[in-house]
């Protein structure tokens, strides 16, 4: 009977589908395959875990990694914003008078400074920037150059020697505004000219006056320090400079207010002088 009961016992587990060896198991001990099941989920729960412990472990690492690729695009994002906002013209139905009073952009590379005449349709800077402001005026300087920028940036450095660290990021950061002045005796070093109605002159005239940061008797505030030269001083400003609110882009909005075509934001200096006519031509 005890034969019996082993064959028996194989012939019910002689099923197509199971290996042979397990068949064989299964029939000499019946539990022995809920165990290896058991054993092999575990087994599953042990890898998933380490699995999953794994990806937890690569959370920070592809996060890091998202940081800096965002910070790497960060100057290509703004190299191609300043490209567009160069090309987009404002005040684009503007064209240069045939007669008028001629300034000139005056560019070293980095930044641009408009020049003025001292004196010209009734309004003379002279009445507003004394030449007693400046250690020494040339008693012929019958011209005015104005730029406007971050103040550590201008105040620090009048040579390219003297760029630091904290320059770079206080351009960068941004940080108050501060007013270059400088009386020159021609504007023969300036690169572009342009040539401007009456009405078109007021308006560059009072939108860079308002831009001086005055006190209480009206005057601009005469910042201490020596500037670069003898002729040429720095004033405090309205408002706050930054990287996006650069030396360039400041004269642009000048020449906008004045009704002139100009670059809708050109942080660069290639950017806005690109529009007028040669010194010359």
């Amino acid at each position: 009977m005890a034969e019996n009961l082993g064959r028996g016992d194989w012939i019910r587990t002689s099923d197509l589908h199971t290996p042979s060896v397990m068949r064989y198991q299964a029939a000499l001990r019946p539990d022995w395959l809920a165990h290896l099941g058991s054993a092999t989920r575990q087994g599953k729960r042990g890898g998933s875990g380490g699995v999953a412990r794994r990806r937890r472990k690569g959370k920070p690492g592809k996060w890091v990694g998202r940081a800096l690729a965002i910070i790497l695009a960060l100057p290509a994002l703004y190299l191609l914003a300043a490209l567009a906002g160069s090309l987009v013209p404002v005040n684009d139905g503007w064209t240069e008078p045939a007669q008028g009073t001629t300034i000139y952009l005056a560019d070293n590379g980095i930044h641009a400074d408009i020049i003025m005449p001292v004196d010209a349709n009734g309004m003379d800077w002279a009445t507003l920037i004394p030449k007693r402001d400046l250690a020494a005026v040339s008693p012929d300087a019958r011209w005015i150059a104005f730029g406007s920028g971050e103040q550590h940036v201008y105040l620090n450095t009048p040579s390219w020697s003297d760029i630091r660290p904290r320059t770079i990021w206080s351009a960068l950061a941004g940080g108050k505004r501060v007013m270059h002045v400088e009386y020159v005796t021609s504007p023969d070093y300036a690169v572009r000219q342009i040539r401007l109605r009456p009405e078109e002159y007021r308006r560059l005239w009072a939108a860079i006056r308002a831009s001086f940061a005055l006190d209480g008797r009206g005057r601009p505030q005469r910042i201490d320090h020596p500037g670069y030269g003898r002729s040429d001083a720095f004033y405090r400003a309205s408002g706050r400079a930054s990287a996006f609110r650069t030396c360039n882009a400041v004269a642009a909005r000048w020449l906008r207010l004045a009704g002139v075509k100009t670059s809708l934001w050109p942080p660069f200096v290639q950017g806005l002088v690109w529009h007028y006519r040669k010194v010359g031509s």
